[in-house]
């Protein structure tokens, strides 16, 4: 009998879970409040839901009867997601801890309680008390929403006259208006994101790679993830235990999941968050150009009950990396051009902007206006590359005032 697999969010890149889906022949249910989010051409069904609401995609599920739900690369409906599996005995993770995973202040909590190395912070609701409690921060200090992802939100501080600004920012970003405020962490090396995949309970597959950003735009959202890192295997290690004590500290046994990290002046390994769920920016599609491992796959195969005893680690075969296409600049976007030495290396590409439409510069992932995977000969040739893409890409724009 076919299997029926509900998937929360239908963007360019939950696209990728559902023509996995598809491709197993199973019967593909997309949910989200957006009807014309992409993936959705490629579902069997789609119901305008939003995927925070987990009562009403619960009754969905429900009449439907499907044998599995996915959150793929997003936090925000990753909770709805393990809600509507447990009420219908669906494989999937405990509904709190993944509400532990998906909230910064409930994680960093649950972190502290563990003994691990996490930054000094907390959390609030109102702007008097987080600014008292900023005061007695050594600056710098980060200002985050506790419950959004795609680095939507996120300011450095390094002056309290900024504060106030930082705070509407992360406000705004806030399902539960809720902001986190902690030390500013100084790293060594690229910070580490990528994806790693769990089966009864153990990491099979590490897939880490080397977050890259456009500095003069914004240091803090990625803008390319390579693949292989060029992290020692021993650091590698020593944030695989660590992230592996977490997941059995939570009681997690399945799926993927999103990992963030970085290695402190003091060699101390900081993980930042854990997200449940496969990661955005083609990360899945980029380990998949490297290694031939479909984590998509295994996602929604895992999602349904279906065998996944196959998946083992695999090491890289090419080094490959995702690329958020963006613009540095406020516009009108006309046309985006790649030179020969990006064009060359293409292994899939997609422009989300349209001749015509409004783009901003790169604050946060929403600004993105399309995505790319490449393959390089090697690490080091890749992340030159990557890190100057911005002398390989031109985005041409029509300033406003000059229509």
């Amino acid at each position: 009998m076919t299997k029926k697999i509900m998937m929360l969010g239908g963007n360019i890149f939950q696209e990728t879970a559902v023509l996995a889906a598809k491709k197993l022949g199973y019967h593909v249910i997309d949910v989200d409040y957006l009807p014309d989010n992409p993936a959705h051409q490629y579902a069997d069904e789609y119901y305008n839901i939003s995927t925070i609401d987990k009562e009403k995609v619960l009754e969905k599920a429900r009449e439907l009867k499907i044998d599995g739900i996915v959150s793929y690369a997003s936090d925000v409906s990753a909770p709805t997601a393990a809600y509507v599996a447990e009420a219908l005995g669906l494989p999937t993770n405990p509904y709190d801890s993944v509400m532990v995973m998906t909230h910064k202040d409930q994680f960093r909590a649950f972190m502290r309680k563990q003994g691990l190395p996490m930054p000094a912070g907390s959390s609030f609701y109102d702007y008097s008390e987080a600014e008292a409690f900023a005061r007695t921060l050594k600056l710098p200090i980060m200002v985050k929403p506790v419950d959004s992802s795609g680095s939507k939100g996120v300011t450095k501080v390094t002056d309290l006259d900024q504060l106030k600004a930082a705070w509407e920012e992360a406000l705004s970003y806030s399902i539960s208006h809720h902001v986190i405020i902690e030390e500013f962490i100084e790293k060594k090396g690229y910070q580490i994101d990528g994806d790693i995949f769990v089966r009864d309970g153990k990491i099979v597959f590490w897939g880490v790679c080397d977050q890259h950003h456009d500095i003069a735009v914004s240091p803090y959202v990625p803008a390319g993830l390579s693949y292989p890192s060029t992290q020692s295997r021993k650091v590698q290690r020593r944030a695989e235990e660590i992230v592996q004590s977490i997941l059995t500290g939570l009681h997690m046994t399945m799926g993927a999941y999103n990992v963030e990290y970085i290695i402190g002046k003091n060699d101390e390994v900081y993980i930042l968050e854990i997200g449940p769920r496969n990661g955005g920016n083609l990360i899945p599609d980029t380990v998949y150009a490297a290694t031939g491992v479909d984590m998509a796959m295994y996602t929604v195969k895992q999602a349904v009950g279906e065998d996944i005893s196959d998946l083992k680690r695999v090491s890289a075969s090419s080094c490959c990396s995702s690329y958020i296409l963006h613009s540095r600049e406020e516009g009108i976007f006309r046309s985006i051009e790649f030179d020969e030495a990006v064009q060359k290396r293409i292994v899939k590409c997609f422009v989300t902007a349209k001749p015509g439409d409004k783009i901003y510069p790169f604050r946060n992932g929403k600004f993105g206006i399309g995505a790319m995977v490449l393959r390089f000969s090697n690490t080091e040739e890749m992340c030159e590359m990557i890190d100057h893409m911005q002398e390989h890409i031109h985005v041409n724009l029509e300033k406003e005032n000059t229509r």
